[in-house]
């Protein structure tokens, strides 16, 4: 995997039309933003853009626009939003075509250190289809220089994504990465590629299914291999335990058989529970309080369910973790929205917190939990992105960071 890439520190911009990539998909409740992060996170890359003369394009997907485009999912709350946190005018194109007259009109009035904000690229329809090629040319016109923020979507080929770069680049354009995707290629990518020794993986989560080739490409990788959230139960079972009606996936008990096997034959360590927190349903509503009671992980009631990992569990997973030098975490411990069942998950939140290593929280649920739990800042990097992390994890090469020019 090429992670030395040109990023925003390498090129000159002044006086060009550059287009950033963001991740502006954020959460909208009756028009209003109700969590602004993602835009926070764009701040450092836009603002050196324009103090060094650029004229600064912004794109951005949100929601998923399925219905076509609608006021619902435009981009113009970002729009201000932004303007207030740069604490200057950023100039809208509201057109639903994206890249059409009003967007190349606006693009040639701009001055050095101008903003521009297109419209939600999801409105131009699929942008990894044929159309893709058509909107990359489009978006490729609008500017001299590319450079991708947006780590969130690095894991899909789309036109404002990768489409884009060979279309710039074709013209004698550069292709960097902004801070944001920076610091993601700095710490994902390299903890997988060239930790610092001992590295501890901890994997939760619901489903073994969603974690299959991380499971096996971490197991490469690190030293240790910590198993928590509902996947565990189905290593559990293909230990011979008894697990109640816990969440199980029938068709991967074989699959973990031999991921234990192979933890064995590389000499790395693999955990599972050895207790677990047990309850007679799920909750429901999810917060809704609940009885619980912690048993052994082979001596699961086989009319109780495990919700979380249990405090013997809590207190062997934050032991592994105190001699670690690199820690990378995806997947909460349990259902970690229900307070009663968040022990396990705030444990081990805890133990990263007070450890010494470079921890890295990769993205989706692990790093929801950690920001709800309140130990946000005492992580290394949280991760932008759910599933474009899940796939680093994989040790897969992302469109959006090869796509970029290497130094």
């Amino acid at each position: 995997m090429g992670l030395n890439k040109k990023s925003v520190n390498d090129i000159n911009v002044k006086g060009k039309r550059v287009l950033v990539r963001c991740d502006f998909n954020v959460p909208l409740k009756d028009g209003k933003i109700t969590d602004e992060t993602r835009i926070k996170a764009a701040l450092p890359t836009i603002q050196k853009l324009m103090n060094d003369g650029g004229k600064v394009i912004l794109c951005s997907h949100l929601g998923k626009v399925k219905n076509g485009p609608n006021e619902g999912e435009s981009l113009a709350p970002v729009a201000e939003r932004l303007a207030e946190k740069l604490g200057k005018p950023v100039n809208f194109v509201s057109d639903y075509k994206v890249t059409g007259e009003a967007a190349t009109a606006a693009v040639a009035a701009m001055n050095e250190g101008d903003v521009v904000l297109l419209q939600n690229t999801r409105f131009r329809g699929k942008e990894e289809t044929k159309n893709g090629e058509e909107f990359s040319k489009e978006l490729a016109d609008l500017c001299d220089v590319y450079v991708c923020d947006a780590f969130g979507s690095s894991h899909r080929a789309h036109a404002s994504v990768a489409g884009v770069t060979d279309v710039v680049r074709a013209k004698g354009g550069e292709c960097a990465v902004g801070y944001l995707m920076q610091k993601e290629i700095d710490f994902l990518g390299n903890a997988v590629e060239n930790p610092v020794r001992p590295f501890v993986a901890i994997l939760g989560g619901a489903k073994v299914a969603d974690k299959l080739n991380v499971i096996a490409n971490l197991l490469e990788k690190c030293d240790t291999l910590i198993i928590g959230g509902g996947m565990a139960y189905t290593f559990l079972k293909a230990k011979g335990y008894e697990i109640g009606t816990s969440l199980v996936d029938e068709e991967k008990i074989d699959y973990c058989k031999e991921m234990m096997e192979k933890a064995e034959k590389l000499g790395k360590k693999l955990l599972l529970p050895v207790d677990t927190t047990v309850a007679s349903a799920f909750p429901n509503p999810i917060d809704a309080e609940i009885e619980v009671t912690v048993v052994d992980s082979s001596a699961i009631p086989a009319d109780k369910m495990g919700l979380d990992i249990g405090t013997k569990t809590a207190e062997m997973y934050a032991d592994a973790v105190k001699s670690a030098k690199t820690v990378v975490w995806n997947g909460p411990m349990g259902v970690f929205e229900n307070p009663i069942l968040a022990k396990g998950t705030i444990a081990v939140a805890k133990s990263l917190a007070e450890t010494d290593a470079t921890t890295i929280i990769g993205g989706g649920d692990s790093a929801a939990a950690v920001n709800q739990l309140g130990f946000a800042d005492k992580m290394s990097h949280i991760s932008t992105g759910g599933g474009a992390s899940l796939e680093f994890l994989e040790g897969k090469e992302l469109p959006g960071v090869a796509a970029a020019d290497d130094k």
